[in-house]
Parts: structure tokens; sequence; C-alpha cells
């Protein structure tokens, strides 16, 4: 498969990531980690905004009303984009500066999902993956993760995948979306540097699952089953996240990132760091709203 893609203007970030369609507002949102910043483009009219917060942002999902719940370094924050209301609502290993939270999602149980890594350059398997409750109770899903990343759902919500980047595995796992229990683990795939390393992901709704080759410029397919269906080239070196957006969420948007490239690979690719777009012919997973 070949898409074409190009890159919407004046986006360039450090590491941009966590894209989120918002249709509410027709808008996509994505952040700039390092930078603590979340950024929203409303695609019909081009109006921006942005904001900073108190640390890196690593994921955020969307809430009730203008809400947004954000992963901020170790505080879950609910966030209103109105008002400008911040409020925390957990702390998650906020004992340990070895550690900050990673990728996340509002998952179909409506609780935000958060993994957490290690961010000093070590990179050991001291990482957690976990469950945020809407009342703020945090449940400790799983251990011993490098870096925490690649959350998506089915359609139907039956099925979770979840990678860990630095691991290099991607697993599927059987969900309940009335609690949020995990059951019957499965690995997917062991993903070389060459191939990709598994970064962030989306569902489409045929059951496949996007998966962003950080170290290959590629997006890697899997079907449910975890049969590989290829990988489709992206115009960047490292694609961080994809997500599905638009009226029809038949846009597939694909973050990237710029930090740690070469100079010729910047030079090469001056949009490294940029959101791309390109259309799809099968629409993603809607997305799910904190508490709904």
């Amino acid at each position: 498969m070949t898409l074409t893609f190009e890159a919407i203007p004046a986006t360039v970030c450090t590491i941009a990531e966590s894209p989120v369609w918002d249709s509410a507002r027709g808008a996509l949102l994505w952040c700039d980690i390092p930078a603590g910043r979340i950024f929203e483009l409303v695609l019909a009219t081009g109006a921006r905004q942005d904001w900073a917060f108190p640390g890196p942002v690593g994921s955020f999902g969307l809430a009730q009303g203008a809400a947004l719940i954000v992963a901020c370094r170790h505080d879950v924050l609910r966030f209103d984009r109105e008002t400008g209301a911040l409020e925390t609502l957990a702390r998650i290993e906020a004992q340990t500066d070895r550690t900050r939270l990673n990728d996340g999602k509002v998952g179909p149980d409506g609780a935000f999902w958060v993994g957490t890594m290690d961010d000093t350059p070590a990179k050991e398997p001291v990482g957690s993956l976990y469950r945020v409750c809407p009342d703020g109770r945090v449940e400790r899903k799983l251990e011993g993760l490098i870096t925490s990343n690649g959350l998506a759902w089915s359609a139907d919500g039956k099925a979770m995948f979840h990678s860990d980047s630095r691991g290099r595995w991607l697993d599927g796992w059987d969900f309940d979306a009335r609690t949020g229990r995990l059951a019957a683990r499965r690995r997917i795939a062991e993903l070389s540097e060459a191939q990709g390393r598994p970064d962030g992901g989306a569902f489409d709704q045929d059951g496949v699952y996007w998966s962003a080759g950080v170290t290959a410029g590629v997006l890697n397919r899997f079907a449910l089953d975890g049969q590989n269906l290829g990988a489709v080239p992206v115009p960047v070196p490292a694609p961080t996240m994809p997500c599905f957006g638009g009226l029809d969420l038949k846009t597939l948007f694909v973050t990237s990132l710029r930090n740690g490239l070469s100079a010729a690979a910047l030079e090469a690719c001056p949009r490294a760091g940029s959101v791309f777009f390109a259309r799809v012919e099968t629409p993603g997973v809607p997305i799910t709203r904190f508490g709904g």
C-alpha cells in the first residue's frame, strides 16, 4: 500500500506526539512532549490555538465538553480548553525522577490508560501501565516496561494492543469494556530497528492496527490475529503515532519527531517533527471520551 502524504504547515515540533481527533470541534490536537504544549487545529477554518503545561506532556485524551485529560510528567491533569481551569486528578510514580508518563489514551471503558517509561539513558524495564478512573482511582495493570507505548482498541472494544517501543514488541489482549479487565495476552510481533520499533498505534474499523515504526519511516500494519499486513512508507524518518480523523474518519494523521535525528537526516527531511496527513479507504475507530 502507498499513500500520498502532505504536511500540515507550521507544525514543526521537537517530538510531536499523541494526535487526537475531536469530532465535536472538527479539530486535530497533538502535543510536543518536551515543550509541554498541546496544539489544536480546526480543519474547516484553519484556526489554531495552543496551551502550555508545567512539564513534558507525554499524551492526552478527550474528556467531557471542552476538557482534556493530560499526562504531564507524573501528574494526570484535567484541563478545560475554554476556561483554562487545571486540576490534578492523580499522581503516578511521583516518588522518582527516573520515570515519566508517556503514551496514553482513553479506552472503551471511559478510563485513561497511560504508561510510564525510563526517562534516563539506561532505558531499563522500570515502567508500568496504569488505568486511571474518572474518580481518580489508579490501577497498575502491567509492570516491567521500558517505554510503554502503542495503546489502541478495536472497534468492538474487545481487543487492546500495547507495545514497548524499547523492548521492540507488540502485544494483544482481550479487553472487557465494562471493567477494564485484561486477559489472554499474546505476542503480535517483535520488530527490529530496520522494521521499525513500535511507537504509537491506532485501529481502523476493519480491525487493522497501524503502528508507527519510529526507526524505519513506516507505518506497520497488523491484523487482529497478528498477521503482518505490510508497511506503508511515510515521508519522514521517525513517525511517532497515527490517528484517524476528519468528518468521515478517513484522514490518517501521523505525528513525527526531529529530536535525535542526524544533521544529514534533517537536511534530507526539513519537515521532520511535523504532522502529516493522507486519505485512506477505511475509517478509523471513533475516539472515546474520559468518563463517557
